[in-house]
């Protein structure tokens, strides 16, 4: 059983494209219905639903380089650089909200209904939508109470509303306008659609007319700006240089004359006198020594020595000799020394007056170097605020001569075409993706009713997932009636129905050769399989061969037995299981037929617990010796225990799956329950099979009973 379940599980995961193929194939009638749908859908949108949509496209390529010099910088007014940036910035500037605001302005498309939907006509579609959402408001009103039809509209200010209207065409044109880069170039198509060629084109016309326009625009506000700007700057610099230059005034006005040239002078001046006074000390010093020298000589020798005056020497010879001469040498010795003090005394005057000299030089030096300092600093504002004031005065000029001349960064390559044929709708596009489209619905139908079918269609099929034998394969017999399925059987014996009934038989009693069943018991998983049918046609079949044959009905809930035969009797097994009648009162025979029948009757006893007694159980040996062959019909296993419990006593039970309907999980479940009583299946019995059924999942050439030969065989 694992190994069968393995191959299960491989043969789920296996993907048969030859199965899928023929799936496809099969539902062919399907697909070709969709394909038609989808492709006359598709002719009435593009004929005659489709609004024709035009294209036209203008052609314009971004100068680079074109530079105006204000500043002498990049100005503001400059050419576009051309790279990426610049690229992408300029397709955004195409698009932009403000330039589109001036096109809808131009064009005045707010009054063209086809940028204003209020002034469109009301469609059917928009009076089914209408009243659509008045059907809902009133539905809603109804179960809530509240007045929802009744709302008073919203109030809005023409300034509003013509704002809104504005908005909305602009919204529109930016739907019906894209703007393309042609690759590795600065060149821009800017392509617009209408519902008129003319208009189309004219979009396409005036979107580049005002792009262009608005480049000029803006450098010339840049310029404006500029020049505004300039003629500030220059006003200020003028007073500012106005300012400079009454500073020097005022500075030179307050000041002695200085320059550069006199402090050289001073300083060579002071040098000079800074020489003077050093010479002057060392007189001074040697003057200050030679009246120390003086003062201290005591002798004549020491004094006509210090004196070295040929004078006081000739006295000096004289003196020992002379006593008048000593008095000559004293004078003459106190005149040297007054001339020495006087020697000191003016050297000393002389060292003071170059020291006041050399200070109060030195003191006008540091004036003047702070004075011409000063005048430097203020002579530099000024040059540099009139340097300033000439280049801004120069640029001014400039600007002012560039404000006429100024020329857009892009230029017209191709003005836009009015075009002779509509761009959309694409017609034949149309039509054959619609045909495409409904080809792949239809596939797709196909195989989701494929794969929703988790019915049985072969008798393989069967086998492989159950594990149990198909005993019999019973086509739908075509009756009618219920009533006259047995007659269809009994007048044609060499029909499919018939073959199919006897191959069952066939089947049934060589399952045991040895102990061949007597008492069958027929069910199913769930009403309408077909078991009642499969009962009847079996036991009028093994009747046919001069088998004595019982039918008990054993649904004695539903009691649907008595809708084959003309016969309504009152009593049933119930009265016989009870003791109130004999077999013989309640047993029907049909000569017709072959074979008798005991029906259910109604009773308030539980039938589970009617087939658990022992009653029943020998009744049933008991039939045993009067027929050969018992045949009881039971309710379905997921419905009641019934056929669970009648099972015991029966010798093989068959179990009747409907064709392509019965799901796999409810055999699953009925065989599970089954096998849970101990009890087990002799075969199963797939019925109703339709012949044209199995010829539309392509079983009708080539599989047993129901392929394309078999009509030589049968006769229906």
């Amino acid at each position: 059983m694992d190994q069968k379940r393995f191959v299960e599980d491989v043969d789920d995961d296996t993907i048969d494209l030859f199965a899928l193929l023929r799936t496809v194939w099969l539902g062919k009638w399907i697909i070709a219905l969709f394909f038609v749908i989808a492709a006359g859908i598709g002719v009435y949108v593009a004929y005659f639903a489709s609004t024709p949509i035009y294209r036209s496209t203008a052609v314009v390529i971004l100068e680079t380089n074109q530079q105006s010099p204000v500043l002498d910088l990049q100005s503001v007014v400059s050419g576009a650089s051309g790279d990426s940036t610049e690229v992408k910035s300029e397709i955004e500037v195409l698009r932009a909200r403000s330039l589109m605001e001036l096109v809808v302005n131009r064009m005045d498309l707010t009054n063209d209904p086809e940028f204003n939907a209020l002034l469109r006509p009301e469609t059917k579609i928009d009076q089914w939508k209408s009243t659509a959402i008045e059907s809902v408001k009133g539905a809603i009103g109804s179960v809530t109470g509240a007045d929802l039809s009744g709302a008073e509209p919203e109030v809005v200010p023409d300034d509003v509303a013509s704002q809104r209207a504005l908005d909305s065409a602009v919204d529109i044109l930016l739907e019906k306008t894209s703007v393309q880069n042609v690759n590795g170039s600065l060149v821009f198509r800017i392509t617009a659609e209408s519902e008129s060629a003319i208009k189309a084109a004219k979009i396409a016309d005036t979107i580049v007319e005002l792009y262009i326009i608005n480049q000029v625009n803006v450098k010339f506000e840049a310029m404006e700006q500029a020049t505004a700007w300039l003629s500030n700057r220059v006003s200020e610099l003028k007073i500012e240089l106005e300012d400079a230059e009454g500073a020097i005034a005022d500075f030179n006005a307050g000041t002695d004359l200085v320059s550069l040239e006199i402090i050289k002078d001073s300083e060579l001046e002071l040098n000079d006198l800074r020489q003077r006074s050093a010479d002057a000390r060392e007189t001074l010093s040697e003057f200050e020594i030679a009246l120390e020298a003086f003062e201290s000589a005591t002798s004549i020798e020491e004094k006509v020595a210090v004196s070295n005056d040929p004078q006081l020497r000739r006295l000096s010879d004289t003196v020992a000799s002379d006593p008048r001469s000593v008095a000559a040498f004293d004078v003459r010795f106190a005149s040297l020394l007054l001339r020495a003090e006087q020697n000191v005394e003016s050297a000393e005057l002389q060292v003071t007056a170059l020291d006041n000299a050399e200070q109060e030089l030195e003191a006008r030096i540091a004036t003047q170097s702070r004075d011409l300092i000063a005048l430097q600093q203020l002579t530099r504002e000024a040059e540099a605020t009139r340097l300033l004031y000439e280049y801004f005065l120069s640029r001014l000029k400039e600007t002012s001569a560039q404000q006429g001349i100024q020329q857009a960064d892009s230029r017209i390559l191709s003005d836009a075409v009015i075009p002779r044929n509509p761009s959309e709708p694409k017609k034949s596009r149309i039509v054959a993706l619609s045909g495409i489209l409904g080809i792949m619905l239809g596939v797709g139908v196909v195989l989701l009713q494929a794969s929703r079918r988790n019915g049985f269609q072969t008798a393989s099929d069967l086998e492989k997932h159950t594990g149990v034998t198909v005993v019999g394969q019973i086509p739908t017999i075509p009756a009618r009636r219920r009533m006259k399925v047995l007659d269809y059987l009994i007048s044609k014996p060499a029909s499919a129905a018939a073959e199919a009934v006897r191959d069952l038989r066939t089947s049934i009693m060589l399952s045991d050769l040895d102990n061949p069943p007597k008492v069958i018991v027929s069910t199913s998983s769930i009403p309408g399989e077909g078991k009642t049918t499969n009962s009847l046609a079996l036991a009028q079949n093994l009747s046919s061969m001069g088998q004595k044959v019982l039918l008990i009905e054993g649904d004695i809930r539903r009691r649907t037995l008595n809708q084959y035969f003309d016969a309504k009797p009152t009593h049933g097994i119930v009265s016989v299981l009870s003791g109130d009648k004999a077999v013989s009162e309640v047993v029907e025979h049909f000569e017709d037929k072959g074979f008798d029948v005991i029906f259910g009757e109604k009773t308030s006893a539980n039938a589970a617990d009617v087939f658990s007694s022992r009653r029943f159980k020998d009744f049933i040996a008991e039939q045993r010796d009067n027929y050969d062959i018992i045949i009881i019909d039971t309710p379905p296993v997921l419905i009641v225990p019934d056929s669970r419990i009648i099972a015991q006593v029966a010798d093989a039970t068959l179990f009747s799956v409907k064709w392509d309907s019965t799901s796999r999980p409810q055999v699953d479940e009925s065989l599970r329950l089954i096998q849970n009583a101990n009890q087990k299946v002799t075969g199963l019995i797939l019925s109703q099979v339709d012949a044209a059924g199995m010829k539309k999942y392509g079983y009708g050439g080539s599989y047993g009973a129901y392929a394309g030969y078999g009509a030589q065989y049968y006769s229906n």
